[in-house]
């Protein structure tokens, strides 16, 4: 089903299928995205080109994908408002990354510190896909003439770059106004959730422990051991969020709270003031319990169906590719290449 669309314009978004989905996925991208699809038209697909950049295994990969899948779908989205589709289903992606590959700059990548973190002291040893993925995260967007995508902050760079493509094609080309400049999406709770080992680094599938995290897929049991593991310090919770601000560990869990039970920070430090953790641990986990058991068993409902993912996929990937191949057709004549089929 094929929405006009809205006023309010078209975001873009996608999530790799590298590993389990967690709690600060949930928070910063697929909660955002049930909202949005009740005011945007919504295009998210499963990264699965960006995934293999670096190595995947093959026998898993498609299984991951299915299960970003499912995780949309548990988290709300609708088939029927949302296109849910695999990245690498539309092909326009892929030519219209090859073009804009020939239109961005070395020293444009060469700024990406994305790349720098991703690659360390291993530079020569990473491919050339996860050096140019900007580039084709570039085309993800545009090949939609997307006008809003969420991002975290450790995307707006690269969001940065998507602006800086766009704008040279309309000038190379002197198509004025061909492709938007995406704007971001970043506001509101929950859009950056901390590891509960570390206040100070990003929860993250990568991280090597388990307990870092609250997974999709974890149980009551697992979810209320991991917070009552949480790192915090021995201090009570304060009363204002300025004193906040210096205990990384508090206003991580003080933000989870506030994210899954739709109050803010200072409602729930209103509520847990002079607190200990002790008092108001087992209150996060009875919330994060209410709020992430139902995304969990869905997604094993929908997980044991693969042939219902696979038609969402499907459908979702022939909405996309309607609106990605007449964008292609428009650049090729554009750029003046063969026009082809």
């Amino acid at each position: 089903m094929t929405s006009p669309l809205r006023n309010s314009g078209l975001v873009l978004s996608g999530v790799q299928p590298s590993g389990s989905l967690h709690l600060g996925n949930y928070l910063g991208a697929l909660k955002k995205f049930t909202a949005l699809q009740e005011s945007h038209d919504c295009y998210l697909f499963v990264a699965d080109l960006h995934a293999i950049t670096v190595w995947q295994d093959p026998a898993l990969l498609a299984g991951q994908t299915r299960e970003i899948a499912a995780a949309y779908l548990a988290s709300g989205l609708d088939p029927n408002k949302a296109a849910i589709f695999a990245q690498s289903s539309v092909r326009a992606h892929v030519e219209l990354g090859w073009i804009f590959n020939c239109v961005a700059r070395l020293g444009w990548l060469d700024r990406m510190t994305q790349f720098k973190e991703k690659s360390g002291k291993h530079k020569e040893r990473s491919s050339v896909g996860l050096y140019t993925y900007p580039v084709l995260q570039a085309a993800d967007i545009l090949v939609y003439k997307a006008t809003h995508v969420p991002v975290g902050e450790d995307q707006k760079q690269h969001l940065e770059l998507t602006r800086d493509i766009a704008g040279k094609f309309n000038l190379d080309f002197n198509a004025p106004d061909f492709f938007p400049l995406p704007e971001p999406l970043i506001q509101g709770p929950g859009a950056r959730v901390m590891s509960l080992r570390d206040g100070a680094a990003k929860m993250s599938k990568s991280d090597p422990s388990d307990q870092s995290r609250i997974n999709l897929l974890d149980d009551a049991d697992a979810i209320a051991a991991k917070i009552k593991r949480a790192k915090t310090d021995p201090e009570p919770l304060p009363e204002t969020l300025d004193e906040l601000k210096s205990r990384p560990e508090a206003d991580n869990l003080i933000g989870i709270f506030a994210a899954l039970s739709g109050e803010t920070k200072a409602d729930v430090l209103a509520r847990f003031a002079g607190q200990g953790f002790g008092a108001f641990k087992p209150a996060l986990v009875e919330v994060a319990v209410e709020a992430l058991t139902p995304v969990g068993d869905a997604m094993r409902r929908l997980m044991a169906d693969p042939a219902e993912i696979d038609r969402v996929l499907t459908s979702g990937a022939e909405r996309a590719g309607t609106i990605a191949e007449k964008t292609v057709a428009e650049v090729r004549k554009i750029v003046g290449l063969w026009p082809g089929k």
